[in-house]
C-alpha cells in the first residue's frame, strides 16, 4: 500500500510540516467545513470525488491514508492537507463524535446491506501481496505483519491467513473479522479504505490484467467470491457460509427470544426456590429464637437458683456455727460442775480417812482391856459406821473414774469440735455452687457423728437431732443430684441449638448455589481451581486457536494433581515457641515446574487450591462447599447469609410491589 515518488524526495519535511501546520490553522478557524451533521462528514480536499459524505472513523481512515502514503498520483501539498486534517479530526472532532460512533458500530448495518449476500463470518480479500521467488517456489511476508499494519489503521482484524497454492504463497490474504456488528463495520471500514483510493474489487479486476505496481487491493468477501472457482472461493467454502443481513438478524432476534424465554422459566423456577427457602428460613429463624429464649430462660433461672443456694449455704454455716458455740458453752459449764464435784469429793476422803484412823485405834483398845456391855455396843457401832465409810469410799473411787471418763469424753468432744471448726473456715473460702452442697453433706456427716459420741442410749433431744441432720443429709445430696441433672440437660440443649444451627447453614448453602459472583454473600466451592489464570497464560505462549484447548487440558490435569492423595507437597514450619503452622513446600518439583513454564499466576492459583483442599478436606481431596463473603474474602457467618437473603426478598418484594 505504500507508494514513491522521485518529486517528494527532492522536497524536505521542513516544507511538508509547513503546509500542514498552514492547514491545519485553516481547518481551526473554520475556512473549510468537515462537519455536516453528528455522523456525516466530508472531506474539503477531495472536491472531485463521487462520494462526498464520510463516517467519522472513515474519515479518519481516509486522511491517515492519503497523508501517510507517497505522492505518486498525489502532489505534497495534497498529503499536508490530508494529514493536517487527520490532526483536526482526531483531535478537535473527537470528544463529540467518537461516544456516537462506538454506539453506531454496536448495531446492526441499515437497509442498504440487508440484503446483500456476505460471507460469514465476515472476511475481507486483500490481493497483490509483494512476493518473491526462491528455491523455484514463490514466498512472502507472514500473515501477522498484514495483520498490525491494519490493525494500526483501525480495522482490529483478528487474523490474516495468506493463500498458498503449488506454487507457493500466491500473493492473496484472507482478513478475518469478528463475528459479530463491530466486526462487520470493521469489515465495511476496511473496503471503503481500499475504495477511497480506488483499489477495491471492481479496481482490481479492471487492472488485474496490467501493471498493478506494489499498490494493495482489498474488498469484503461477497458471494461472487464465496462461488467463484479459484484458491479464494475454495477457502471460503471450506469453513464459512453465505448470509444477508436480514438472515443474521432474524437469526439473532430468534436466538435472543429463545434466551428470553429460557430466562423467564428460569427466573420463575428461582423465584419458587426463593419462596421455599423464605418459608424454611421463616421457620428456622422462629425456631432459633424459641431456642435462643429458651436458653436465655434456663440461664436466668440457673443463675437464680445458684444464688439462692450460695445465699441458704451460707445461712446455714452461720446455723452451724452458732450451734458450735452454743455447745462449747455447754461443755465448758459441765466441765465447771465435775471440778466442783471432785473438790467436794476430795473433802469426803479427807474426812473418811480420820475416821478410819480413829477407828484403828479403837479396836486396838477393844483387844487389850475388857469390854463391858456398853462399850460391846460402841464398838459395835463404830463398826458399822466403818464398814458404812468402806463402802462410801469405794463409792467415791467408783465416782472419780467416772468423773475421769466423762471428762476424757469432754476433752475428745472439744478437740473434734475445734478440728471440725477449722475445717468449716478453711473451706468456706472455697465456696461455690457444687462445692457448697458437697461440703454441706460433710458438714452434716460431722455433725452426725459428733453427735453420736456425745449423748447415751437415754439421751432423746441427741437423738432428735441425728435424725434431722440425716434428714437434711438427703436433702442435700438430692439438691446436688438435680445440679447435675440440671446440667446435663443445658449441654443436651446446646448441642441441640448447634446442630439445629448446622442444618441451617446447609440449607442456606443449598439456596445460595446457584448466586452469581459478583454478589456479596454466595457458596464458594474450597479447593476449586480457578481457570482465568491458566487461559491467560496459554493465550500469551500459544495462537489464539490452541489457547483454550492447551488451558482445558492443563487445568484437567492439575485438577487430577489436586485429588491425588500420594501428593502431599506441604511442609511444617514453627511460627512460635511450641506453636507450629502446614504451609506448601515452594520446592516441589511439579510446583516449580508449573511456575517457570506458566508464570506466577498459574501457581498462584494452584497454591490457593492446595491450601482449601488441606483446610477443608484433606482426606477426600475434593471440593466442599462453604457459605462465603466475597467482599472481605472470608467464610461469612450464618447472620451474615440470613440477613443477605433478606435483602434479596425485601428488595424482590418491593420490585414486585412497584
Amino acid at each position: 500500500m505504500d507508494h514513491s515518488s522521485e518529486d517528494e524526495s527532492e522536497i524536505s519535511e521542513s516544507e511538508i510540516e509547513d503546509y500542514e501546520a498552514k492547514a491545519y490553522k485553516e481547518l481551526k478557524d473554520g475556512k473549510f467545513k468537515v462537519k455536516i451533521s453528528d455522523e456525516v462528514f466530508r472531506c474539503p480536499f477531495c472536491q472531485g470525488k463521487k462520494k462526498q459524505s464520510h463516517r467519522y472513523k472513515e474519515l479518519l481512515q481516509h486522511a491517515s491514508g492519503v497523508g501517510n502514503k507517497g505522492a505518486g498520483t498525489r502532489n505534497i501539498k495534497q498529503k499536508a492537507k490530508h494529514l493536517a486534517l487527520a490532526k483536526y479530526v482526531e483531535k478537535d472532532l473527537a470528544p463529540d463524535v467518537v461516544p456516537s460512533q462506538s454506539t453506531v458500530e454496536r448495531a446492526p448495518p441499515t437497509e442498504r446491506y440487508h440484503d446483500e449476500l456476505f460471507v460469514y463470518p465476515w472476511v475481507g480479500v486483500v490481493v497483490n501481496l509483494p512476493t518473491e521467488v526462491k528455491g523455484g517456489r514463490c514466498v512472502g511476508e507472514s500473515g501477522s505483519k498484514l495483520r498490525d499494519l491494519l490493525a494500526s489503521k483501525g480495522f482490529n482484524p483478528v487474523r490474516v491467513h495468506p493463500l498458498w497454492n503449488y506454487r507457493g504463497h500466491s500473493g492473496t490474504a484472507l482478513v478475518e473479522f469478528n463475528k459479530d456488528w463491530p466486526g462487520f463495520h470493521n469489515a465495511m471500514s476496511f473496503e471503503k479504505y481500499f475504495e477511497a483510493d480506488h483499489l477495491g474489487r471492481r479496481d482490481w479486476h479492471a487492472n488485474m490484467h496490467r501493471n498493478c505496481g506494489s499498490d494493495l487491493y482489498g474488498w469484503v468477501a461477497r458471494d461472487d467470491d464465496y462461488n467463484a472457482n479459484s484458491l479464494i472461493g475454495e477457502n471460503l467454502r471450506k469453513s464459512r457460509d453465505l448470509k444477508t443481513v436480514a438472515d443474521i438478524v432474524a437469526e439473532e432476534e430468534r436466538k435472543t427470544s429463545k434466551l428470553v424465554t429460557n430466562l423467564s422459566n428460569v427466573i420463575e423456577v428461582k423465584n419458587q426456590h426463593l419462596k421455599e427457602i423464605e418459608c424454611k428460613f421463616n421457620e428456622t429463624n422462629r425456631s432459633l429464637f424459641l431456642l435462643m429464649e429458651q436458653n436465655d430462660n434456663l440461664h436466668q433461672s440457673y443463675n437464680e437458683e445458684i444464688r439462692k443456694m450460695q445465699l441458704s449455704a451460707r445461712d446455714h454455716f452461720k446455723k452451724i456455727f452458732n450451734e458450735h458455740e452454743k455447745l462449747k458453752s455447754e461443755l465448758d459449764n459441765q466441765r465447771n460442775d465435775l471440778e466442783t464435784r471432785g473438790k467436794e469429793l476430795e473433802k469426803r476422803e479427807t474426812q473418811n480417812e480420820t475416821e478410819r484412823r480413829k477407828l484403828i485405834e479403837e479396836k486396838k483398845k477393844s483387844i487389850y482391856q475388857p469390854a463391858s456391855e456398853h462399850n460391846a455396843k460402841m464398838i459395835l457401832g463404830n463398826w458399822n459406821n466403818a464398814m458404812r465409810n468402806s463402802s462410801l469410799q469405794m463409792a467415791s473411787m467408783e465416782q472419780k473414774k467416772a468423773d475421769e471418763k466423762v471428762l476424757k469424753l469432754a476433752e475428745d468432744q472439744k478437740r473434734e469440735k475445734e478440728d471440725l471448726h477449722k475445717r468449716i473456715l478453711k473451706l468456706e473460702k472455697q465456696l461455690d455452687a457444687k462445692q457448697a452442697l458437697e461440703l454441706e453433706i460433710q458438714r452434716l456427716k460431722g455433725n452426725l457423728k459428733v453427735m453420736e459420741h456425745m449423748g447415751g442410749d437415754e439421751d432423746v433431744e441427741v437423738k432428735e437431732k441425728v435424725k434431722e441432720m440425716i434428714r437434711n443429709l438427703e436433702e442435700k445430696e438430692g439438691e446436688l443430684e438435680d445440679l447435675e441433672a440440671l446440667n446435663q440437660a443445658l449441654i443436651v440443649k446446646e448441642r441441640k441449638s448447634n446442630d439445629e444451627l448446622q442444618e441451617a447453614r446447609k440449607e442456606l448453602i443449598a439456596g445460595l448455589k446457584d448466586t452469581s459472583s459478583l454478589a456479596l454473600i454466595g457458596v464458594k466451592r474450597m479447593g476449586e481451581l480457578d481457570s482465568k489464570p491458566f487461559q491467560e497464560s496459554c493465550k500469551r505462549k500459544y495462537s489464539a486457536d490452541e489457547a483454550d484447548e492447551k488451558a482445558l487440558v492443563l487445568c484437567s490435569q492439575w485438577e487430577e494433581y489436586l485429588k491425588d492423595p500420594d501428593w502431599h507437597p506441604f511442609k511444617i514450619i514453627q511460627v512460635k515457641e511450641d506453636v507450629h503452622q502446614e504451609i506448601v513446600n515452594d520446592e516441589d518439583e511439579k510446583l516449580k515446574g508449573l511456575k517457570v513454564d506458566f508464570g506466577q499466576e498459574v501457581y498462584g492459583a494452584v497454591k490457593t487450591a492446595l491450601m482449601e483442599v488441606n483446610e477443608y478436606n484433606p482426606s477426600g481431596r475434593y471440593t466442599v462447599q462453604e457459605l462465603w463473603n466475597f467482599r472481605e474474602g472470608r467464610k461469612a457467618t450464618l447472620k451474615e447469609g440470613v440477613m443477605f437473603i433478606l435483602k434479596k426478598w425485601r428488595a424482590s418484594k418491593q420490585r414486585k410491589r412497584f
